[in-house]
């Protein structure tokens, strides 16, 4: 029995030995698996197309590099865990100071290592600048477009630790204007009515497109806005008719803007639709909308959800999206959003990696030497943070302009390094 006795107070010992050596028990709130991973905020809109699709997308990539064997860190590899939080921003009347409350619960709660994706709304994203640099995270935007955000960037080092890989509106502009003058030369159009949803991102853009217009010699038929959550354009698309209107520009991300391509159609308007509509962008839109959407030009804001033979990793990205959630699901990516998001976790574990650290200092000087190949082509920042985008994918970032065609296929059109096709006058205008 003494023997016994013995043999159990060393093994007790032993034990407490091992609880002090480890931690375990102790009055520390991290666990060594809390220590070993490196922790990505994603607090957006998951309520919306382009939110939901660019968590998939961060949750691909992170899976991808986990496997992989993870991040290293001052060479230790180390995996990456995503947290997230609805900020519900898209929602119409949602108060910004919501979505900034969301934020900053996730912030305090999950004290994420660095942030992706971000804000849906430019007027949030602006907002969420001060408790960026109040809490000093790294943070990659990939969705608002506000171009402010780069002049406070430019304007203030406070904000140093922001940096954007999504499309801004003056981008956006560049591209649909190049666009344009593409089908004026083509067809010789020059009358055109823009229509936008009433928020900061499309009037911006409406109102950028309307100038380079008068500037290069267009007649602008008209120019109408609708609040978020607006269903009948009957009155644009009859003023459009009745001006004439050869192409008419349509801007919005709401799910209600397919009714315009069902209206225009009943209403028999005989004008190119060319543009942007959020719900119309994806692969399953044809069956969506019954073939309505035949002869729309759209843009793809950034590629990936759309895979371009110049560039090879977005035909990968959709191999890989397509066999972890499906092809139904591939058929739905948004054309906003989901490319750079993806991309954003390699351009982080890059910088992690070169950094040698999470340090926030070190970060923001490693993401400002980011020069790589991704999904939406060759990526690298300018001084003010902003990912460069052009209409060459071996020297930028590029978006892409496709045109829906019968049997239900989304050509690429333009630019036309990575062009597939041409853009074809669908029937119901020739």
């Amino acid at each position: 029995m003494k023997k016994k006795a013995i043999t159990f107070k060393f093994l007790a010992l032993a034990i407490l030995f091992l609880l002090m050596v480890t931690g375990c028990g102790s009055n520390d709130e991290a666990s060594i698996d809390d220590v070993s991973t490196i922790v990505l905020g994603v607090p957006t809109a998951l309520g919306s197309i382009e939110g939901a699709d660019s968590l998939k997308a961060v949750e691909l990539a992170v899976e991808e590099i986990n496997n992989a064997g993870g991040v290293s860190v001052d060479g230790e590899k180390r995996p990456l865990e995503v947290v997230s939080i609805d900020t519900r921003e898209h929602e119409p009347g949602l108060p910004v100071h919501d979505a900034l409350a969301a934020l900053e619960k996730m912030i305090v709660e999950k004290k994420p290592d660095a942030i992706v994706v971000g804000s849906f709304r430019s007027e949030v994203l602006l907002s969420a600048m001060d408790l960026i640099a109040k809490y000093k995270i790294p943070y990659i935007c990939t969705i608002a477009m506000t171009p402010d955000f780069q002049k406070k960037v430019s304007e203030s080092a406070d904000y140093k630790y922001m940096f954007r890989m999504g499309l801004n509106s003056p981008y956006l502009v560049n591209y649909l204007s190049d666009t344009m003058a593409f089908i004026n030369q083509k067809f010789d159009f020059n009358k055109v009515y823009i229509v936008t949803q009433d928020v900061l991102w499309a009037k911006g853009t409406g109102t950028g497109l309307e100038k380079w217009f008068q500037a290069n010699g267009w007649d602008v038929v008209g120019f109408d806005s609708y609040p978020t959550g607006a269903s009948d354009f009957s009155s644009t698309l009859g003023n459009a008719r009745a001006g004439n209107a050869q192409v008419i520009v349509p801007i919005f991300d709401m799910p209600q803007s397919g009714i315009l391509l069902k209206q225009a159609r009943a209403m028999q308007v005989p004008a190119l639709m060319a543009g942007f509509i959020s719900p119309a962008a994806s692969d399953s839109a044809w069956q969506t909308f019954e073939g309505e959407v035949e002869g729309l030009v759209n843009l793809v804001f950034e590629i990936g959800p759309i895979p371009l033979q110049a560039v090879p990793k977005s035909v990968e990205f959709n191999a890989n999206y397509g066999k972890k959630y499906g092809e139904e699901t591939l058929a739905k990516l948004s054309g906003h959003g989901p490319g750079p998001a993806y991309d954003s976790i390699y351009v982080l574990a890059d910088a992690i990696e070169r950094a040698g650290t999470l340090e926030s200092e070190a970060l923001v000087t490693a993401l400002e030497g980011t020069d790589m190949d991704g999904v939406i082509g060759k990526i690298k920042f300018t001084n003010d943070h902003q990912v460069i985008y052009g209409l060459d994918p071996k020297e930028t970032a590029i978006g892409a302009v496709f045109q829906w065609k019968t049997p239900g296929v989304r050509v690429p059109v333009f630019p036309e390094v990575a062009a597939e096709g041409e853009i074809e006058l669908p029937p119901y205008i020739k």
